[in-house]
Protein backbone atom coordinates (compact mmCIF):
# COMPACT_ATOMS: atom_id res chain seq x y z
CA UNK A 1 0.00 0.00 0.00
CA UNK A 2 2.52 2.31 0.83
CA UNK A 3 4.53 1.43 -2.55
CA UNK A 4 1.29 2.19 -4.06
CA UNK A 5 0.72 5.89 -2.79
CA UNK A 6 3.41 7.18 -3.40
CA UNK A 7 3.36 5.85 -6.96
CA UNK A 8 0.17 7.82 -7.01
CA UNK A 9 1.28 10.92 -5.55
CA UNK A 10 4.59 10.73 -7.79
CA UNK A 11 2.42 10.16 -11.06
CA UNK A 12 0.32 13.24 -10.52
CA UNK A 13 3.06 15.40 -9.15
CA UNK A 14 5.11 14.89 -12.69
CA UNK A 15 3.30 17.40 -14.98
CA UNK A 16 4.11 20.18 -12.12
CA UNK A 17 7.53 20.77 -10.15
CA UNK A 18 8.32 17.73 -8.31
CA UNK A 19 10.41 19.02 -6.05
CA UNK A 20 7.48 20.67 -4.36
CA UNK A 21 5.26 17.59 -4.42
CA UNK A 22 7.98 16.08 -2.00
CA UNK A 23 7.52 18.83 0.42
CA UNK A 24 3.87 19.80 -0.37
CA UNK A 25 2.28 18.43 3.09
CA UNK A 26 -1.62 19.36 3.48
CA UNK A 27 -1.17 23.18 1.43
CA UNK A 28 0.56 25.46 3.69
CA UNK A 29 -1.02 28.59 5.26
CA UNK A 30 -4.43 28.99 4.71
CA UNK A 31 -6.16 31.97 3.55
CA UNK A 32 -9.74 32.24 2.35
CA UNK A 33 -9.93 33.66 -1.06
CA UNK A 34 -13.80 33.93 -0.62
CA UNK A 35 -14.47 32.00 -3.72
CA UNK A 36 -14.05 34.43 -5.36
CA UNK A 37 -11.39 32.84 -8.43
CA UNK A 38 -12.56 31.80 -11.57
CA UNK A 39 -14.22 28.94 -12.33
CA UNK A 40 -11.98 28.02 -15.00
CA UNK A 41 -9.18 26.74 -11.71
CA UNK A 42 -7.09 29.34 -13.91
CA UNK A 43 -5.10 31.95 -11.76
CA UNK A 44 -1.36 32.41 -12.67
CA UNK A 45 -0.78 34.49 -9.62
CA UNK A 46 -1.47 31.45 -7.24
CA UNK A 47 0.69 29.06 -5.92
CA UNK A 48 1.48 26.23 -3.41
CA UNK A 49 -0.28 22.96 -3.35
CA UNK A 50 -3.41 20.67 -2.93
CA UNK A 51 -3.74 17.62 -1.08
CA UNK A 52 -6.37 15.21 -1.37
CA UNK A 53 -6.94 11.94 0.56
CA UNK A 54 -9.10 9.53 0.34
CA UNK A 55 -11.13 6.62 -2.08
CA UNK A 56 -9.58 4.60 -4.03
CA UNK A 57 -12.79 4.61 -6.24
CA UNK A 58 -12.50 8.43 -7.44
CA UNK A 59 -8.69 7.59 -8.89
CA UNK A 60 -9.62 8.50 -12.24
CA UNK A 61 -11.82 11.13 -11.77
CA UNK A 62 -9.42 12.95 -9.15
CA UNK A 63 -6.24 12.13 -11.29
CA UNK A 64 -7.91 13.29 -14.16
CA UNK A 65 -9.10 16.79 -12.50
CA UNK A 66 -5.58 16.79 -10.88
CA UNK A 67 -3.92 16.44 -14.08
CA UNK A 68 -6.12 19.25 -15.82
CA UNK A 69 -5.85 21.79 -13.36
CA UNK A 70 -1.84 21.57 -12.94
CA UNK A 71 -1.62 22.07 -16.60
CA UNK A 72 -3.55 25.21 -15.79
CA UNK A 73 -1.76 26.33 -13.11
CA UNK A 74 1.85 25.16 -13.60
CA UNK A 75 2.79 26.88 -10.23
CA UNK A 76 0.24 24.65 -8.19
CA UNK A 77 1.08 20.97 -6.88
CA UNK A 78 -1.96 18.31 -7.00
CA UNK A 79 -1.16 14.96 -5.09
CA UNK A 80 -3.70 12.56 -4.15
CA UNK A 81 -3.47 9.50 -1.75
CA UNK A 82 -5.44 6.77 -2.18
CA UNK A 83 -6.10 5.47 1.48
CA UNK A 84 -10.07 4.15 1.07
CA UNK A 85 -12.81 6.73 2.07
CA UNK A 86 -12.41 6.25 5.78
CA UNK A 87 -9.13 7.37 5.68
CA UNK A 88 -9.90 10.21 3.67
CA UNK A 89 -12.78 11.35 5.94
CA UNK A 90 -10.22 11.39 8.95
CA UNK A 91 -7.15 12.85 7.54
CA UNK A 92 -9.20 16.17 6.65
CA UNK A 93 -10.53 16.16 10.13
CA UNK A 94 -7.44 15.67 11.87
CA UNK A 95 -6.18 18.36 9.32
CA UNK A 96 -3.76 16.18 7.43
CA UNK A 97 -4.97 16.89 3.97
CA UNK A 98 -6.88 19.93 2.36
CA UNK A 99 -9.79 17.93 0.97
CA UNK A 100 -10.94 14.69 1.50
CA UNK A 101 -12.59 12.08 -0.91
CA UNK A 102 -15.45 9.89 0.11
CA UNK A 103 -17.26 7.65 -2.25
CA UNK A 104 -20.61 7.39 -0.10
CA UNK A 105 -22.34 10.27 1.97
CA UNK A 106 -21.05 11.46 5.66
CA UNK A 107 -23.03 9.85 8.72
CA UNK A 108 -25.09 12.11 10.71
CA UNK A 109 -21.88 12.12 13.33
CA UNK A 110 -19.26 13.06 11.00
CA UNK A 111 -21.47 15.96 9.60
CA UNK A 112 -21.88 16.64 13.28
CA UNK A 113 -18.31 16.96 14.20
CA UNK A 114 -17.84 19.71 11.60
CA UNK A 115 -17.56 18.09 8.23
CA UNK A 116 -18.93 19.42 5.16
CA UNK A 117 -19.83 17.05 1.97
CA UNK A 118 -19.96 18.47 -1.58
CA UNK A 119 -21.32 15.93 -4.03
CA UNK A 120 -18.59 15.88 -7.08
CA UNK A 121 -20.56 13.12 -8.96
CA UNK A 122 -22.33 9.79 -9.26
CA UNK A 123 -20.74 6.47 -9.65
CA UNK A 124 -22.47 3.12 -10.70
CA UNK A 125 -21.42 0.51 -8.42
CA UNK A 126 -20.79 -2.51 -10.75
CA UNK A 127 -21.37 -5.67 -10.05
CA UNK A 128 -18.62 -8.16 -11.76
CA UNK A 129 -18.22 -11.57 -12.06
CA UNK A 130 -15.34 -13.54 -14.29
CA UNK A 131 -15.39 -13.59 -17.77
CA UNK A 132 -16.26 -17.52 -17.84
CA UNK A 133 -19.32 -16.70 -16.00
CA UNK A 134 -22.19 -17.21 -18.19
CA UNK A 135 -24.28 -15.48 -15.82
CA UNK A 136 -25.51 -12.35 -17.09
CA UNK A 137 -27.98 -10.24 -14.80
CA UNK A 138 -29.34 -11.12 -11.25
CA UNK A 139 -31.91 -8.97 -9.03
CA UNK A 140 -30.88 -6.74 -6.10
CA UNK A 141 -32.75 -9.84 -3.85
CA UNK A 142 -30.74 -12.18 -5.72
CA UNK A 143 -27.41 -10.50 -4.92
CA UNK A 144 -27.85 -9.80 -1.04
CA UNK A 145 -28.95 -13.35 -1.18
CA UNK A 146 -25.51 -13.99 -2.50
CA UNK A 147 -23.45 -12.09 0.44
CA UNK A 148 -25.60 -13.00 3.02
CA UNK A 149 -24.70 -16.70 2.16
CA UNK A 150 -27.93 -17.80 1.47
CA UNK A 151 -27.46 -18.76 -2.13
CA UNK A 152 -24.16 -20.50 -2.00
CA UNK A 153 -23.36 -21.97 -5.65
CA UNK A 154 -23.93 -20.21 -8.98
CA UNK A 155 -26.63 -23.03 -10.43
CA UNK A 156 -29.09 -21.11 -8.20
CA UNK A 157 -28.66 -18.33 -10.40
CA UNK A 158 -28.39 -19.79 -13.55
CA UNK A 159 -25.11 -20.41 -13.77
CA UNK A 160 -22.69 -23.82 -13.23
CA UNK A 161 -22.67 -25.63 -10.44
CA UNK A 162 -19.75 -24.02 -8.83
CA UNK A 163 -19.36 -22.47 -4.98
CA UNK A 164 -19.87 -19.19 -4.91
CA UNK A 165 -16.54 -17.02 -4.02
CA UNK A 166 -17.61 -13.32 -2.52
CA UNK A 167 -15.32 -10.71 -2.63
CA UNK A 168 -15.61 -7.57 -1.05
CA UNK A 169 -13.93 -4.51 0.19
CA UNK A 170 -12.86 -3.86 3.66
CA UNK A 171 -14.70 -2.16 6.72
CA UNK A 172 -14.01 1.85 5.81
CA UNK A 173 -14.87 1.28 2.86
CA UNK A 174 -16.93 3.80 0.62
CA UNK A 175 -17.76 1.53 -1.72
CA UNK A 176 -18.48 -1.74 0.44
CA UNK A 177 -20.54 0.76 2.52
CA UNK A 178 -22.39 1.91 -0.28
CA UNK A 179 -22.91 -1.81 -1.64
CA UNK A 180 -24.37 -2.77 1.41
CA UNK A 181 -26.70 0.15 2.79
CA UNK A 182 -28.59 -0.14 -0.89
CA UNK A 183 -28.91 -4.00 -0.94
CA UNK A 184 -29.13 -4.22 2.89
CA UNK A 185 -26.57 -6.39 4.17
CA UNK A 186 -24.96 -4.41 6.65
CA UNK A 187 -22.90 -6.60 8.76
CA UNK A 188 -24.32 -10.03 7.12
CA UNK A 189 -22.17 -10.07 4.23
CA UNK A 190 -20.06 -13.53 4.27
CA UNK A 191 -16.82 -12.57 2.55
CA UNK A 192 -14.44 -14.94 1.70
CA UNK A 193 -11.87 -11.91 0.97
CA UNK A 194 -11.82 -8.37 2.60
CA UNK A 195 -9.60 -6.23 -0.08
CA UNK A 196 -8.29 -3.08 0.25
CA UNK A 197 -8.60 -1.18 -2.97
CA UNK A 198 -11.03 -1.34 -5.82
CA UNK A 199 -8.02 -2.84 -8.35
CA UNK A 200 -7.84 -5.91 -5.99
CA UNK A 201 -11.16 -6.54 -6.10
CA UNK A 202 -10.95 -6.28 -9.93
CA UNK A 203 -8.10 -8.42 -10.29
CA UNK A 204 -9.55 -11.28 -8.08
CA UNK A 205 -12.47 -11.84 -9.66
CA UNK A 206 -10.58 -11.40 -12.98
CA UNK A 207 -8.45 -14.15 -11.69
CA UNK A 208 -11.12 -16.97 -10.16
CA UNK A 209 -14.56 -18.23 -12.11
CA UNK A 210 -16.24 -18.47 -9.24
CA UNK A 211 -15.55 -15.27 -8.12
CA UNK A 212 -18.00 -11.95 -7.85
CA UNK A 213 -17.44 -8.66 -6.65
CA UNK A 214 -18.40 -5.22 -6.74
CA UNK A 215 -16.75 -2.34 -8.19
CA UNK A 216 -16.76 1.14 -9.29
CA UNK A 217 -17.92 1.42 -12.62
CA UNK A 218 -15.56 4.06 -13.27
CA UNK A 219 -12.66 1.48 -12.92
CA UNK A 220 -14.33 -1.79 -14.53
CA UNK A 221 -12.27 -2.79 -17.66
CA UNK A 222 -12.71 -5.61 -19.89
CA UNK A 223 -10.97 -8.11 -17.81
CA UNK A 224 -14.00 -8.78 -15.70
CA UNK A 225 -17.79 -9.23 -16.74
CA UNK A 226 -20.01 -6.72 -15.57
CA UNK A 227 -23.76 -8.14 -15.30
CA UNK A 228 -26.89 -6.28 -15.52
CA UNK A 229 -28.94 -5.62 -12.07
CA UNK A 230 -32.86 -6.26 -12.49
CA UNK A 231 -32.36 -6.33 -15.97
CA UNK A 232 -30.49 -2.95 -16.50
CA UNK A 233 -27.18 -2.38 -17.39
CA UNK A 234 -24.86 0.43 -15.52
CA UNK A 235 -24.16 3.67 -17.60
CA UNK A 236 -24.41 7.14 -17.11
CA UNK A 237 -27.67 7.35 -18.58
CA UNK A 238 -29.08 4.79 -16.36
CA UNK A 239 -27.35 6.91 -13.46
CA UNK A 240 -28.74 9.59 -14.20
CA UNK A 241 -32.20 8.31 -14.48
CA UNK A 242 -32.47 6.25 -10.89
CA UNK A 243 -32.96 3.17 -13.32
CA UNK A 244 -29.90 1.50 -11.73
CA UNK A 245 -30.52 0.73 -8.39
CA UNK A 246 -26.61 0.43 -6.71
CA UNK A 247 -25.03 3.63 -7.27
CA UNK A 248 -23.78 6.33 -4.48
CA UNK A 249 -21.95 9.78 -4.88
CA UNK A 250 -18.39 10.89 -5.18
CA UNK A 251 -17.93 13.36 -2.24
CA UNK A 252 -15.39 16.18 -1.22
CA UNK A 253 -14.72 16.54 1.99
CA UNK A 254 -14.09 19.77 3.98
CA UNK A 255 -13.88 21.09 7.11
CA UNK A 256 -17.53 23.69 8.06
CA UNK A 257 -16.46 27.03 8.43
CA UNK A 258 -12.82 26.42 7.95
CA UNK A 259 -10.70 28.48 5.03
CA UNK A 260 -9.38 26.18 2.45
CA UNK A 261 -6.17 27.70 1.08
CA UNK A 262 -5.90 29.53 -2.15
CA UNK A 263 -4.83 26.67 -3.80
CA UNK A 264 -6.51 24.03 -2.61
CA UNK A 265 -9.95 26.92 -3.17
CA UNK A 266 -8.81 27.29 -6.78
CA UNK A 267 -9.05 23.36 -6.86
CA UNK A 268 -12.42 23.04 -5.52
CA UNK A 269 -13.87 25.74 -7.73
CA UNK A 270 -12.59 24.26 -10.49
CA UNK A 271 -13.72 20.81 -9.91
CA UNK A 272 -17.04 21.57 -9.03
CA UNK A 273 -17.47 23.70 -11.94
CA UNK A 274 -19.76 22.65 -15.29
CA UNK A 275 -16.16 23.19 -16.63
CA UNK A 276 -15.25 20.05 -15.61
CA UNK A 277 -18.10 18.10 -16.72
CA UNK A 278 -16.76 17.05 -19.68
CA UNK A 279 -13.38 15.98 -17.69
CA UNK A 280 -15.88 14.25 -14.94
CA UNK A 281 -17.81 12.48 -17.54
CA UNK A 282 -14.76 10.95 -19.68
CA UNK A 283 -13.66 9.60 -16.22
CA UNK A 284 -16.62 7.36 -16.45
CA UNK A 285 -18.72 8.95 -13.68
CA UNK A 286 -21.68 11.06 -14.03
CA UNK A 287 -21.27 14.53 -13.22
CA UNK A 288 -23.32 16.45 -10.02
CA UNK A 289 -23.76 19.84 -11.77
Amino acid sequence: MKSMKIKKIIALAMAGTLAAAMMAGCGGTSEDNGGNESNSGNSSSVSGSVSTDGSTSMEAVIGALGEAFMEANPKITFTYNPTGSGSGITAVSEGRCDIGLSSRSLKDEEKSSGLKETVLAYDGIAIIVNNANPVVDLTVDQIASIYKGEITNWSEVGGEDLDIVLIGREAGSGTRDGFESITGTEEQCAYRQELTSTGDVITTVSSNPNAIGYASLASVKDNVKMITVDGVKASEETILSGDYKIQRPFVLVTKEGASLSDSAQLFFDFATSADSNEIITAAGVVPAN
